[in-house]
């Protein structure tokens, strides 16, 4: 049922400033809040990756105001990027950003279950971005193991550049920022699961409330395991403990002895990370699969084919993601048993994301859609996911992955399916909610040209990378020319495409100054939305649910009598049937 009036969040408008801005428990407000921090973490981000696509193919160019670039650079920069846009762009705003001002009005909740801790995840995940970029300003610079941190290195404070004081940063701020994540994902469980106004049946929730609740499971096993992992590693660290460093290690210089009790093993960092690290794929695009299904059936004024279906498929997606995290590992000395039933199960997964596909095809089949900018960022999302999913099943061979593993062909992957989907499913929601966040309309022109840009942009940037990974191209190689051997020339042979990269990147990181100017123009100067513009069929266009909706609208009962996107054709259109709607047979058009 929906919660008393009396334990509602309190009105936005009449909350006083200081108290709306930093210490307000209002979901909406919480939810811009982590959006602000994604849209600055991702600007910082694409900063960090135009600098290494510029050191790569311009190795000796001498930085303003920086300098020349070291090797030392060049690895943090790509450990702080990897780590930002994973962490603090592709969790955070799909399942914390979105998840807060969307996910209550889509259940006919008024609140999320746990306003307080609600405020708490928020302001953790901020700290752990200003632990994370107070680890450059530190002696010894950032650290530099990437975003998997892998040990030995990583767990010995002395083994170079980076791995001191940087490096215990890093660990500090992951490790509050996976603390953050999981009371956030508890806080959207129990809002899911107890909050549910009338008639609001599992069977009923659309299919983003899935992709959340899905995901929100994922990160309480995942971010536990990983926070555990993270502890052990400062263990090992300043403990004299040996959980993953080997007995009679050669660091730097330096014979370890294991510490106590006994003999360590970098395999245990290995399979303890990636436990979290597969299922971190999932919980960033799971939101965007529920979306996408959603909006496609919206702008095609469709139902969703085989809803339950996609229920069931994201469920399994989901429990098929905790399963998978071997095939990471294929060249770190597996059971060839082990290695093949990871092989199995990674290629079993193509199974229920086949049936999203094909769900996704027969909901728009013989329609008629809307190509509006957030449907076309839909139709790419579907691209994006499909393209960069076709090399899964290609690394899911450990054979194949012998020569594969750690090239530029698994950059090229996972930025594509995960990077670059996960994203267009953010801009897709991005333009699709603004009316609802703003009472503003984006200028769908300017959308347009956002995502065609964006789109071309990302295959130009991603595709190639495919093929200087079956030449032979290494991740996390500062520089590809000047090596007077047989690997130097094998890497300098790879300059001329990546040159096509760089530029590429370029290309796409300046087309997002179009989204950035829409966005703050629209915000002042915007055509004032309708009330449902989208003619959606979802909660959070209900009026007494829209976030300016007037106070006594508060007062109003919320009950849902149907599964979302239902529309009917009538001789003079189309007509809709919102959830909230008791009327099974209307005779006027929406708005």
């Amino acid at each position: 049922m929906t919660p008393r009036p009396d334990k509602l969040s309190e009105p936005v408008a009449t909350m006083p400033s200081l108290r709306r801005r930093i210490f307000t428990t209002d979901h909406r407000i919480i939810g811009i809040e982590y959006l602000i921090l994604a849209l600055t973490s991702v600007t910082i981000g694409a900063i960090l990756s135009l600098l290494m696509r510029i050191h790569l193919v311009w190795p000796d160019r001498v930085l303003p105001f920086y300098g020349p670039i070291l090797p030392e650079d060049y690895l943090a920069m790509v450990t702080i990027h990897g780590t930002i846009m994973l962490f603090f762009v592709l969790t955070t705003a799909p399942q914390a950003g979105f998840g807060n001002l969307i996910l209550p009005a889509q259940i006919g909740a008024r609140r999320m279950a746990f306003p307080v801790a609600n405020a708490v995840s928020f302001w953790l995940t901020a700290v752990a971005l200003v632990i994370l970029l107070s680890s450059t300003f530190v002696p010894g610079g950032s650290a530099i193991s990437g975003w998997t941190a892998y040990p030995p290195f990583s767990a010995v404070a002395g083994a170079g550049p980076g791995q001191g004081l940087g490096m215990d940063l890093w660990l500090a701020s992951i490790a509050v920022f996976a603390i953050a994540s999981t009371i956030g994902a508890i806080n959207i469980l129990v809002t899911i699961i107890k909050f549910r106004c009338e008639g609001m049946t599992w069977g009923r929730m659309p299919l983003t409330v899935w992709g959340w609740f899905t995901a929100a499971l994922l990160s309480v096993i995942a971010f536990s395991v990983l926070l555990a992992a993270l502890l052990l590693l400062f263990c090992d660290r300043h403990a004299g403990t040996g959980f993953f460093v080997p007995a009679g290690d050669l660091v730097s210089g330096v014979i370890h002895s294991g510490g106590h009790p006994g003999n360590g093993s970098p395999l245990l960092w290995l399979h303890l990370f990636w436990f979290f690290g597969h299922p971190e794929v999932y919980i960033s695009i799971l939101p965007g699969l529920g979306l996408t299904s959603m909006l496609l059936a919206n702008f095609s004024r469709r139902r969703v084919f085989a809803y339950r279906t996609m229920i069931v498929t994201t469920l399994l997606i989901g429990f098929l993601g905790i399963l998978l995290w071997g095939h990471h590992m294929f060249v770190a000395g597996l059971n060839p048993f082990a290695a093949s039933a990871f092989a199995v199960s990674t290629m079993a997964i193509a199974i229920p994301a086949s049936a999203k596909v094909l769900s996704w095809l027969a909901t728009v089949w013989r329609s008629r859609p809307s190509y509006t900018t957030a449907m076309l960022f839909s139709i790419g999302f579907i691209s994006l996911f499909i393209t960069g999913g076709l090399s899964g099943p290609v690394l899911a061979q450990p054979i194949l992955d012998e020569y594969l593993h750690n090239t530029f062909f698994v950059v090229a992957h996972f930025h594509l399916i995960m990077a670059m989907a996960a994203v267009f499913g953010l801009f897709a929601a991005t333009y699709y909610w603004f009316p609802l966040m703003t009472g503003r309309m984006m200028s769908e022109s300017l959308g347009r040209l956002h995502f065609w840009g964006t789109l071309v942009g990302a295959y130009a940037t991603f595709l190639p990378m495919h093929i200087t990974g079956l030449m032979g191209e290494p991740r996390h190689y500062a520089q590809l020319s000047g090596v007077a051997n047989a690997a130097g020339q094998l890497l300098a042979g790879t300059l001329p495409l990546n040159r096509f990269i760089t530029w590429s990147a370029i290309v796409l990181s300046t087309v997002q100054l179009v989204f950035f100017v829409n966005l703050f123009h629209s915000l002042r100067k915007g055509r004032s939305a309708p009330p449902n513009p989208w003619r959606a069929t979802t909660l959070e266009w209900h009026p007494a649910l829209h976030p300016n909706a007037p106070a006594e609208a508060l007062e109003e009962a919320t009950v849902v009598y149907r599964q979302p996107c239902e529309y009917r054709p009538t001789p003079g259109g189309e007509l809709f049937l919102p959830q909230w709607s008791a009327d099974t047979n209307p005779d006027i058009k929406p708005e």
